[in-house]
């Protein structure tokens, strides 16, 4: 780790969990150092070895605010986070072809395309959402924002669907040679159309208050004792858990699946075990350096003391499962995966669609993605090495498991 800290430029230090400056982009930089002559900021700026560019703040940082929250600084993918869950199945069960279509991974991964709706596609009949009828329940909490009022009917045919981009369902492999389920998914459009929102109120409540920070930061705040900040964190907080719910749906249905094809195929019952749902997008109200204060995560999960988490890699890689060891300075905080190395458009520039797919090939990785011109966007080459970015953290997270990808479902 390494500080950054120029007086003449800026009020408070940038801490970075890499080695050197030419590790990070300029345009992270830049948005780092905006970060750190914000007002209201707590102690500093803390940056995780995947940290890259995003809108406002970068993606992989990590800022503790008195007083205010910023709805850019919490993402418009709200609640987006991974779930994981452990099993007893051999992976060389899924990898013989015991199945009239092949092996019983493809199988498998055909199936879990069939089932759950991925990229822009969300399901044609209502589903069930517990969060969502929690908050149709008590409207009171939401009638500020009666314009997102719409999204709560609109959001019952979006739980259980995975997204796209960097959104994926894996099988893995870990060191022990058994099976494990990783899927990576948020809000889908709810939390989007929740933070495109309440930005805008925040621009125009900063700029009536006289408040306004200049305009390229891109970092409206909303005071969290005005009704608007209010508003905004009930919204956030229903975000959270409607993604937390997703996940878990797509969990359960992806692990009804496996079983299915695996009683179906082979004399083995698949158990599962160590089930764990974590955000890398949020906001919370929490205790550091003797403040209250609203962390703020965008692409960082929390590590707290012994606290269970996951940091994925790009598919055809490997992910990691972590426990936290409550380091203070990262303001209990990790990275939430390996962070990209060449923007969406660039890693096409570089890498053709035949170059990628022979490349899951040669790894051995299924792919299950209904379209493939885009798979370049996702190739592992577009991201940093997964190991590089734990061993830039050993003082916030201890790795407990290393898993290998299998299968993998993409928008």
């Amino acid at each position: 780790m390494f500080v950054l800290f120029h007086p003449n430029r800026q009020k408070y230090p940038i801490k970075v969990w890499l080695r050197k400056p030419e590790q990070v982009d300029d345009g992270c930089l830049e948005q780092a150092l905006r970060l750190a002559n914000l007002p209201f900021l707590h102690q500093w700026v803390a940056l995780m070895p995947d940290t890259h560019q995003g809108i406002g703040m970068p993606i992989g940082g990590v800022i503790a605010l008195k007083d205010v929250i910023i709805p850019n600084a919490v993402g418009v993918d709200i609640g987006c986070g991974m779930a994981y869950v452990q099993t007893d199945l051999p992976a060389e069960v899924l990898k013989k072809p015991d199945t009239p279509n092949g092996q019983l991974i493809q199988a498998v991964i055909g199936d879990i395309l069939r089932n759950i709706p991925v990229g822009f596609a969300h399901h044609k009949q209502k589903q069930n959402c517990r969060a969502l009828d929690r908050a149709r329940a008590d409207l009171s909490n939401y009638r500020f924002a009666g314009e997102l009022i719409p999204e709560l009917e609109a959001g019952y045919f979006q739980v259980g669907t995975l997204g796209g981009g960097n959104h994926f369902i894996e099988l893995q492999e870990d060191e022990e040679g058994l099976v494990g389920i990783m899927l990576h998914s948020g809000s889908r459009n709810f939390g989007l159309k929740i933070c495109r929102y309440f930005n805008e109120i925040a621009k125009e409540l900063n700029k009536r208050k006289n408040m306004a920070l200049p305009k390229e930061y891109n970092l409206a705040f909303l005071p969290t004792d005005s009704k608007e900040g209010k508003s905004y964190i009930a919204w956030m907080n229903l975000a959270l858990e409607f993604a937390r719910e997703n996940r878990e749906r797509m969990l359960e249905q992806v692990m009804e699946i496996l079983s299915k094809w695996v009683e179906k195929y082979t004399e083995y019952s698949v158990s599962y075990s160590n089930r764990i749902n974590c955000h890398h997008n949020y906001a919370a109200l929490e205790e550091h350096y003797g403040a209250q204060v609203w962390v703020h995560r965008k692409g960082a999960i929390r590590a707290g003391k012994d606290e269970p988490g996951i940091i994925p890699g790009a598919m055809g890689s490997f992910s990691y499962l972590v426990k936290g060891l409550g380091n203070p300075e990262s303001f209990e905080s990790c990275s939430h995966g390996a962070g990209r190395k060449y923007s969406r458009t660039g890693a096409k520039q570089r890498y053709s669609v035949e170059e990628v797919l022979n490349d899951l090939k040669e790894c051995r990785v299924v792919l299950g993605k209904h379209k493939k011109s885009d798979v370049a966007e996702e190739s592992r080459f577009a991201y940093k090495d997964i190991d590089f970015v734990i061993q830039n953290e050993l003082d916030l997270a201890k790795p407990v498991k290393k898993l290998k990808t299998l299968g993998v479902v993409k928008g």
